[in-house]
């Protein structure tokens, strides 16, 4: 190794106890999470008060927002998967450019994004599924947020790289800082300047801005791979193994901002009301499932060391544990949501009685296959760290692509409103199912292969 900082971390992933070590890296992650989701929903909270067609709005932008964070996981999860495994297998070099090659090929990316949101933002604004009343709201808010495009994208590959190192700490304070930041911009723009909607996506670009040079120093000072722009190497070897990790995040959340235009589009009969709705409801899960994801990312930098250095029962370990934790707490979780469902919708939405029952309804039914998720999401992370790219981007794909895609195409039709709301909990279950499938052959062979000492 170059350094004792690297070989000192390599010790720790590799022969660490595997329950107290996930922890150990879960904290920082599960904190970062948390923290994201609750400025996601700050948004929501503050947007609230203009009105249901503004609450609305930020239903309808939410999948161009997913799909920006859809190309950074890309490049980050592909580029920081990649880190871990050469950095278990002793190849500082080739992990050197591989971080420099996924940073500035995000930023390029997000670069892109802009210029074609900014060209057709009129069409891309109808397509998202705003109504006439949501469209003027929603324009605005999305020409703010696709300026912060490049570096929210770089952004991410900064974090996931420096989460998969093992250096979650750092990267869960450039995540916080800004999140943080943006609960306090919320209403001063939105009130205190009276920008209204535009406060908000004004108040989200800058947040995101500050994590991002944040999370700049934070890898300076990691002492772990720093990003060089003489490192830049694009090769389509290199392009096709950043590709191998990074498929399955692309798909995921590619696919999510696919199936939330889906349901905006599917609840747009039903009136702004059904809209807002789904808007909170996808923020109020989204928060539920933060601390779940924040867990398994806890368990990837751990599952990519080892499988990199070939200790796979430590591998088979950590999973096993993890999906035991996780699926305990979101068991829990569902139940406090059946509980309390009317009183969390009621938090974004005091004022209208159509929002507060189509809200409890559509998260109470969310409830019933929430503690599923869990095995879902830790299959999809363990089959793409240890580079199971078809296997993990079907995963990835099914729970909001393969089965609630065709669901909120069909659903709708047949049994109205409530069919829209059936779609999510339908999905999860189908989508459990299959990782099943996907997922117990793969333990199996893990668990018969010969570890290293």
């Amino acid at each position: 190794m170059d350094s004792d900082a690297q070989r000192q971390k390599f010790i720790q992933m590799t022969e660490a106890p595997v329950e107290p070590l996930i922890c150990k890296m879960a904290v920082p992650t599960i904190i970062s999470m948390l923290i994201t989701s609750i400025y996601n929903m700050a948004d929501t909270f503050f947007v609230g008060k203009l009105g249901t067609s503004a609450t609305g709005a930020v239903g309808v932008i939410f999948p161009l927002m997913a799909f920006i964070q859809a190309i950074g996981f890309f490049f980050g999860q592909g580029s920081g998967n990649y880190i871990s495994r050469q950095l278990g297998a002793q190849h500082r070099e080739e992990a050197e450019r591989m971080a420099a090659t996924g940073f500035f090929s995000a930023l390029g990316a997000g670069l892109l994004i802009l210029l074609v949101g900014l060209l057709f933002q009129n069409p891309l604004c109808r397509l998202l599924g705003a109504t006439e009343t949501i469209f003027p709201f929603a324009l605005d808010y999305m020409r703010i947020i696709l300026i912060g495009a490049p570096y929210m994208t770089a952004a991410l590959v900064l974090n996931n790289q420096l989460r998969l190192q093992g250096n979650a700490t750092y990267a869960m304070v450039g995540l916080v800082s800004g999140g943080l930041l943006n609960i306090v911009l919320d209403p001063l723009f939105i009130f205190g300047f009276k920008l209204g909607i535009s406060g908000a996506a004004i108040a989200t670009i800058l947040s995101q801005l500050v994590s991002f040079f944040l999370l700049l120093l934070g890898v300076r000072r990691s002492g772990g791979i720093q990003i060089r722009a003489r490192l830049f190497s694009p090769s389509v070897k290199r392009y096709l193994a950043l590709s191998s990790g990074g498929v399955p995040s692309l798909c995921r959340q590619g696919l999510a901002s696919i199936a939330v235009t889906c349901l905006n589009t599917a609840a747009r009969p039903f009136g702004d009301a059904a809209i807002a709705a789904m808007s909170i409801v996808t923020r109020v899960t989204q928060f539920a499932s933060s601390a779940l994801i924040g867990f398994g990312q806890g368990f990837q930098p751990v599952c990519g060391f080892n499988y990199g250095a070939k200790r796979y029962e430590r591998v088979v370990r950590g999973f096993w544990f993890c999906v035991k934790v996780s699926t305990g707490v979101l068991l829990l979780l569902s139940v406090l949501g059946w509980i309390f469902a009317p009183h969390l919708i009621t938090l974004f939405r005091a004022e209208d009685a159509a929002v507060i029952e189509i809200g409890t309804r559509t998260l109470r039914l969310q409830c019933l296959s929430f503690p599923l998720l869990g095995w879902v999401i830790l299959c999809n992370m363990l089959l793409q760290n240890i580079a199971m790219t078809v296997r993990a981007s079907v995963v990835a794909a099914a729970r909001q692509g393969l089965f609630f895609i065709p669901l909120a195409l069909i659903l709708p039709q047949i049994c109205g409103l409530f069919g829209v709301q059936l779609c999510q909990p339908i999905s999860d279950m189908l989508a459990f199912a299959l990782s099943l499938v996907l997922t117990l052959p793969v333990l199996t062979k893990l668990s018969r292969l010969p570890s290293e000492s």
